[in-house]
């Protein structure tokens, strides 16, 4: 089989596995508190995929710059990006929480804007993240009652801080791609990662009322722990390692749907018509940023060939 056909199969398979975490997550955080269930979850998902990826492959780059790089990207992915998304569930809806983080690959693309000074907004990309922030402000006209709640609020904050970090993170990893063995790699991005959750979350997590044998929390945890991070989130890293960023995250269409369909079946959650519209016009914003940069890519592509077939030229004159 094909590298690309693999890396497609291992992308559908984080499609539809992390679009069921949302949910998982939402019924974990009723049980317990959120960083510490996150750090649980990571750290041992971490230590089982390195010790697994070791046992298959003995090459390892344990040199301090690849250590401090793991552990960058695994604080912005996890620390961050899963720990808030985590923290923020407690109050905010898991369909809800999934249709914010479809907005990741808005927030790569921008921050690709910010830190390449040869890409430029378009008209395309400049529609897109308009329509974004349209299916963002849908997503609060449906909870307008909650808006005075100050819980949903910071709920709300720590997705979006999740999804930012998470868009860096990948961007990081996808410029520094570690050729050697890249699933230990994963496994100590999610080791560093929930490891810095264990640590902060004596900060922000309250221990009060915590269930701690709570049999769907549990199940929730070895779900997640399994699935959501040491198969999926190694897939994931494999897809980046072998896709675009643009197609690598396209995972960020389906998952948004696999939730708000189980979250409105298990969890009973509100699914009204701002929840469609909210849905449309978020994933339809996604469509156009990515097809603007596309867009951008080949203009850029066809100017560099237009500049060196006159440079040509201009050589072939002077000769």
């Amino acid at each position: 089989m094909k590298p690309d056909t693999k890396a497609y199969i291992a992308l559908v398979f984080v499609c539809i596995v992390w679009g069921t975490t949302y949910l998982a997550l939402r019924i974990g955080v009723m049980h317990y508190p959120a960083f510490l269930f996150a750090g649980v979850r990571q750290t041992v998902a971490g230590t089982v995929l390195a010790i697994a990826a070791l046992a298959m492959n003995k090459n390892k780059d344990l040199s301090a710059r690849n250590i401090g790089l793991q552990a960058l990207v695994g604080f912005l992915l996890l620390t961050i990006g899963n720990g808030c998304v985590t923290w923020g569930e407690k109050t905010v809806p898991s369909g809800i929480a999934a249709m914010i983080c479809a907005g990741m690959p808005l927030f790569a693309v921008l921050f690709n804007l910010m830190l390449h000074k040869g890409e430029k907004l378009n008209l395309m990309i400049g529609a897109g993240m308009l329509l974004g922030l349209v299916g963002v402000g849908l997503i609060f006209r449906q909870n307008l009652s909650d808006i005075s709640n100050t819980a949903y609020l910071w709920g709300i904050a720590a997705v979006l801080l999740a999804t930012c970090s998470w868009a860096g993170g990948s961007i990081i990893n996808k410029q520094n791609t570690n050729p050697v063995n890249p699933f230990f790699n994963s496994g100590l991005q999610l080791l560093f990662g929930g490891l810095f959750m264990l640590i902060i979350s004596p900060f922000v997590d309250n221990y009060q009322g915590m269930d701690l044998w709570n049999k769907d929390g549990l199940l929730a945890l070895a779900y997640l722990i399994v699935f959501g991070s040491i198969l999926a989130y190694a897939a994931y890293m494999y897809v980046l390692s072998k896709l675009p960023v643009g197609i690598a995250t396209v995972y960020a269409y389906v998952n948004p749907l696999v939730a708000v369909i189980l979250g409105y079946i298990i969890l009973k959650e509100e699914v009204n018509i701002y929840t469609g519209l909210a849905f449309i016009a978020i994933i339809s914003s996604v469509l156009m940023v990515n097809r603007g940069y596309r867009q951008q890519k080949e203009q850029a592509i066809i100017a560099d060939n237009k500049a060196s077939a006159a440079a040509d030229k201009a050589a072939g004159e002077d000769s």
